[in-house]
């Protein structure tokens, strides 16, 4: 009787927490398979507890160097587009220009065409400029999808800024620069973090788009698709954990600090 007075009470809270719970048990599986020692290579049951995989977690042929090539391109393309996509949304935000609808209406398309689209046209785009496919040809593809996300991600918190903030800075004789530097960076600061690590996220785990205009190059996610034919090791579960470890480390630390804050 307590337990149904409790669920009628609090029925959105349990239905959260069971989304919640579906959402993160494939996670949860993920992390128990990377302990895990399959009986074969084809398959996926949990056969043996183990640690051998924690400490090779390069065994398995060239995954490391896989994982080293999307950690680079990510990298890189997060730089760029993150730098980019500020740019672009405190133009659409802070001013009025021609072209300003159409610009928006642009940043989106990126975000609502298909991957199989983009990645086709972009290695059409490459093959009749006589571009190599290559890491350089992933990176630009990567900024053009990561682009988008990153402008709506920076457009949605300075949409919240409050501007008196800013004139109250310049009434005390600050200069712009100063201003942006003390007063409107640090406000921004947060969006553009989270921008930045949705970008590297959507460029880490990208295959569709990598996988038209990468040439030779291998990533990680094409790594797993290409061994998914002959067992995918059990290392693979290792690099997964410990990316949504490091995600979850980054989220958690900027949560603390914003509460201090």
């Amino acid at each position: 009787m307590k337990l149904g007075r409790w669920l009628a009470d609090h029925w959105v809270m349990a239905a959260g927490v069971l989304v919640l719970g579906y959402l993160f048990l494939p996670i949860a599986v993920v992390v128990g398979l990377s302990f895990n020692k399959p009986s074969s290579r084809l398959s996926y049951d949990f056969n043996e507890f183990t640690l051998d995989n924690w400490t090779n977690p390069c065994g398995p042929g060239d995954m490391c160097d896989a994982v080293v090539r999307s950690v680079q391109i990510g990298f890189i393309a997060t730089i760029v587009a993150t730098v980019l996509g500020t740019l672009m949304a405190f133009a659409l935000v802070r001013h009025r220009f021609r072209g300003r609808s159409a610009t928006n209406l642009l940043i989106f398309l990126p975000m609502a065409t298909p991957e199989v689209v983009m990645g086709s046209s972009l290695l059409a785009l490459f093959v009749a400029g006589g571009v190599p496919l290559g890491m350089g040809t992933v990176i630009i593809a990567h900024v053009m999808f990561c682009v988008s996300f990153v402008v709506v991600t920076v457009k949605a918190r300075l949409a919240g800024l409050d501007s008196r903030l800013e004139e109250a800075a310049m009434d005390l004789y600050a200069s712009e620069w100063q201003t942006f530097r003390r007063v409107t960076l640090p406000l921004v600061l947060p969006g553009i973090v989270a921008a930045a690590l949705l970008a590297f996220s959507l460029s880490f785990d990208d295959f569709i788009i990598t996988n038209f205009n990468s040439g030779t190059t291998v990533t990680f996610p094409m790594y797993v698709w290409g061994a998914a034919q002959r067992g995918i090791p059990p290392q693979v579960n290792v690099v997964g954990t410990a990316m949504f470890l490091i995600s979850l480390l980054l989220v958690l630390s900027t949560t603390f600090r914003r509460r201090r804050a």
